[in-house]
Formats: structure tokens, C-alpha cells, sequence
């Protein structure tokens, strides 16, 4: 695929072309009309009007941090960017705060980190109370993001909550949803259960059966059980010929229909609480309190939503073509680039719990994670975006260490841009990026600077030098983040 051009998320949007083919693929049945594409997203609540350039009228968003040109700061703290007054010699590696490594630091020598004023967070009154941190995000990203904000406990008194999205349709959840039509998608809400778990071995105990998938009946290994995988959570092996609506994925060996094989425990238990008890976030509640998790899991919407993508050059023989991918787990893994990017409803009621979770934060985290179907979901939603708006918050940004399918040819700054062009009042206080990952440092700088932002680099990868975020590095880095004076 041709890498990305910049300007938007995944690159700028060709203009409407009278000639250009329109063609629909889809691994599950239509979720119902999406709206005109060139329309603004609903009002998000904030100012009476539409959104401007919500990524869906071809139109590129004002200074998307590639250009060069900052945008005015009227961030929430009213004050300039870090790193202002630059002289013209300096580089995006001087203007950049680095954080030293969590190799080799103990506890004391980590708490060296912390900036002014980190266990004060109740207004300079002289009282300590927990710093509210709000997590947004779904599946693996998601986990290590509260993975790592659990080893800052030491430290930190933190009180966590994690909004998870609710587009998931692949594997065990969107077999839940097409057969039980499961009121949201259990597998990335049961995966961030696991990840706030405490230590206790009896909770320990129980998140390894909450994580424990079934295997098809007479194939024990399951590594070796038609391509399901151990721990991955959504991905399921479809057998030839098997055609149901859903994106259900049939498990059979023998010629035998094996019903349980694919789903994980946790998620047959969270679709029973949910039936049970007839409220998810009660549901929640009630799993949390089995797993002794240190913080709280929200569904970012009452009910689960569909994630739809317009995307250019999906075809490679038909590279100007521009074809709707209708699912998450099809959008997930397109070969294209995102044009524009939709929830179907395009305005689901937002978990009341997480907008007064949003509204009382100290702190607002996005990603790591798959940037459109576990990220950009959040700014989506109407109500949630209007709350993260108004939060009186700070907001920091984690940012992924390599592309995935879904964001092929985008430049780490395009990921930046992408927050603004889905929500241009969102305003950023930090983005963190791994030093050795992160590139060329002066345009992700600017990108950053365009939202209001410092750039803070930190050794954030695991050691064996693979693209995955270690949870104890990251939980560093975010010490004297989240630690800063308010």
C-alpha cells in the first residue's frame, strides 16, 4: 500500500471524484444507514453548532500538526506549550522533555522522577487525595495502558477508571452479539477486568479462568487448534465454507459443531451478569469486585455500536476506488487508508458513570491501541466527546510504537492529527513517546505543539526490541506526568 500524504488521519482525503467506484464489503450483516458521509457528526454539546471537520466533509482540519504552524494554545491550563522561545539552533530533541529508563531503578530512584507537587492533588487546600485518572481505549492497548498505570501505585495514589469501546464484532464477542445479541461486546471489557486484577492468588486464580479459552473438543493445544490462539482474546478461525451472518465463526472438528470452542469464561460470565442483573455497569461492578480489581471498568456506550470506515485503495488493483469496511474487525485489519471514519448509531447514549467519571478527572489518557477501532471511537460519541471537552482534566497522550493494518502509511505526527481532525476542541497537555521508536522527533514535536502539547520521550518498549509497550517502563514515564503539579 502507498504510504499515507499528510494532513489528516491517514492521509488527506482525495476530493469526491464523479468517476471514482463506490463498493461496499462487509464481514457481517449492514448495521443499519450510516448517514451521509459528508455530513458533520452530531453536535458533540458544546457550542449549539456542528462540529467542524469531524473527518467526514473531505476537508482538511486547520494546522493538523503537519504543517509546521502551531495552533494557538487555548489549552485547559491557559498556558503556552512547554519548550516556548526555542532559539532557531535547537531540535525537537532539545525542545522534547526525555525521561531517564526504568532499567535498573529501584522504587526511590524512580520517585526521583516525580515533579512538584505529586502527592498534592486537592487544589493546594493541604489535603491529599487519589489522582482520578480516566483510561480510554479497548483490547491489548488498552490493558497495558492500565498495566502500567497500576505500577505507578508505589508512587502515585491513583483512582482509575477504564472507558472501554464497544465495536468489537470479531471472534468470541461478536459471536455473542450476532447469537445472544449480547447488549455490548464482552472481550475487551473482560481483558481490562484482568489487567486492574490485584495480586491476591485467589483473584489471580480467577482471572486465569476469566482469560481461560476453550479449545475445540479432542484438540487440547490449543496453539495448535485450527489457528485459535491462546491469548489474543478476539481472533477465531472461520472453516472453509462457513457462511453465517454476524461474522459468527462456526468451530468444528469431525464434522462436529463445537459450540463453547473460541469463547473465553470471562466473557460467557459477562454476558450472564448482564442478563442476570439487566445493567452492564453493575455487571461490571460485580466482576471487578471478583478479579479485587484496583480501579473501574466502563463501557464507553449503553449498548454496543458498529464501526464502519471509508477507505481508499482497499483493492490494489483499483487504487483510486473507495470502498465502504463495515466492523470492527474488518476495519482492523483493511489494507487501505481510513478516510473517514464513523460509529453506527452515530449518536449511542454514553454510559452516564464514564461522563461523570470524565468530568471529575484529574487526568484523561488515549492509547496506546489501535488508533480507529479502539482510540477514535471515544471522540465519536456525541456526549463523551462534549465531556472530555469540558473536563477540566488534563490529557495525555500514549502513543503507539509501530503501525498496525489499520494505520499502514501514517507518520507517528498523523496519529496526532487524527485526535484533532475527530475532535477539534481537544486540547493536549503531554504526548509520550518511546525515544528509539518515535523517528525523526521534529514533526511528531510540532504535531504535539499543534494540540497544545509537550512531547515527553521515555524508553517505553519491551527489552527484546519487539513494538509492544512494556507495562513497568510505561508506569515509570507516567509518574512525573501524571505527578505534575496541577
Amino acid at each position: 500500500m502507498t504510504a499515507a500524504q499528510p494532513g489528516v488521519p491517514g492521509g488527506h482525503p482525495a476530493e469526491p471524484r464523479g468517476d471514482t467506484a463506490r463498493h461496499e464489503t462487509t464481514t457481517e450483516q449492514p448495521l443499519g444507514h450510516a448517514g451521509p458521509t459528508g455530513e458533520p457528526l452530531a453536535n458533540a454539546g458544546l457550542t449549539g453548532e456542528p462540529l467542524v471537520n469531524a473527518g467526514l466533509t473531505g476537508e482538511p482540519p486547520a494546522n493538523a500538526g503537519l504543517t509546521g504552524e502551531p495552533l494557538a494554545n487555548d489549552g485547559p491550563i491557559g498556558e503556552p506549550p512547554a519548550n516556548d522561545g526555542l532559539t532557531a539552533g535547537q531540535t525537537a530533541g532539545d525542545r522534547a522533555t526525555t525521561l531517564p529508563s526504568a532499567a535498573g531503578r529501584d522504587a526511590d530512584d524512580r520517585s526521583d522522577t516525580r515533579l512538584p507537587g505529586a502527592g498534592l492533588t486537592a487544589g493546594g487546600r493541604g489535603k491529599t487525595r487519589p489522582i482520578k485518572v480516566v483510561a480510554f481505549g479497548g483490547g491489548h492497548g488498552l490493558a497495558v495502558s492500565l498495566r502500567g498505570l497500576l505500577r505507578c501505585a508505589p508512587e502515585l495514589d491513583l483512582d482509575i477508571t477504564a472507558v472501554v469501546t464497544v465495536g468489537d464484532n470479531g471472534g468470541s464477542s461478536g459471536r455473542l452479539r450476532a447469537e445472544r445479541d449480547a447488549q455490548l461486546p464482552p472481550g475487551d471489557l473482560r481483558m481490562a477486568l484482568a489487567a486492574l486484577a490485584d495480586d491476591d492468588p485467589g483473584h489471580q486464580r480467577t482471572v486465569a479462568l476469566l482469560q481461560h479459552r476453550f479449545a475445540l473438543v479432542g484438540k487440547p493445544d490449543r496453539r495448535a487448534a485450527d489457528g485459535i490462539p491462546v491469548s489474543s482474546g478476539e481472533s477465531f478461525v472461520q472453516p472453509a465454507g462457513a457462511e453465517v451472518p454476524g461474522d459468527r465463526r462456526i468451530a468444528s472438528v469431525g464434522g462436529k459443531h463445537d459450540p463453547l470452542a473460541g469463547h473465553a469464561v470471562g466473557n460467557l460470565l459477562l454476558l450472564g451478569l448482564m442478563e442476570l442483573l439487566g445493567d452492564p455497569v453493575e455487571a461490571l461492578e460485580h466482576a471487578g469486585a471478583m478479579v479485587g480489581a484496583r480501579g473501574r471498568v466502563l463501557p464507553m456506550a449503553c449498548h454496543a455500536v458498529g464501526i464502519e470506515a471509508d477507505v481508499r485503495g482497499g483493492d490494489p488493483a483499483r487504487p483510486d476506488d473507495v470502498v465502504t469496511v463495515r466492523g470492527q474487525h474488518a476495519v482492523a485489519v483493511t489494507t487501505g487508508h481510513v478516510e473517514a471514519l464513523r460509529i453506527v448509531p452515530a449518536s449511542p447514549p454514553a454510559c452516564p458513570p464514564a461522563v461523570a467519571a470524565i468530568a471529575e478527572a484529574d487526568w484523561l489518557i488515549f492509547g496506546p491501541g489501535s488508533w480507529y477501532t479502539s482510540v477514535l471511537p471515544h471522540l465519536l460519541v456525541p456526549e463523551l466527546a462534549a465531556a472530555i471537552v469540558a473536563s477540566p482534566a488534563r490529557r495525555v497522550v500514549t502513543l503507539n510504537l509501530a503501525a498496525d493494518n489499520e494505520t499502514l502509511g501514517m507518520s507517528v505526527a498523523d496519529h496526532l492529527a487524527a485526535l484533532h481532525w475527530y475532535l477539534p476542541q481537544l486540547r493536549v497537555d503531554a504526548v509520550l513517546a518511546d525515544a528509539k521508536w518515535v523517528g525523526e522527533p521534529d514533526p511528531v514535536h510540532r504535531a504535539a505543539e499543534a494540540l497544545g502539547a509537550r512531547l515527553v520521550l521515555a524508553s517505553l518498549a519491551v527489552a527484546d526490541g519487539s513494538p509492544k509497550h512494556d507495562p513497568e517502563s510505561l508506569g515509570t514515564a507516567l509518574v512525573p506526568v501524571l505527578g505534575s503539579d496541577r
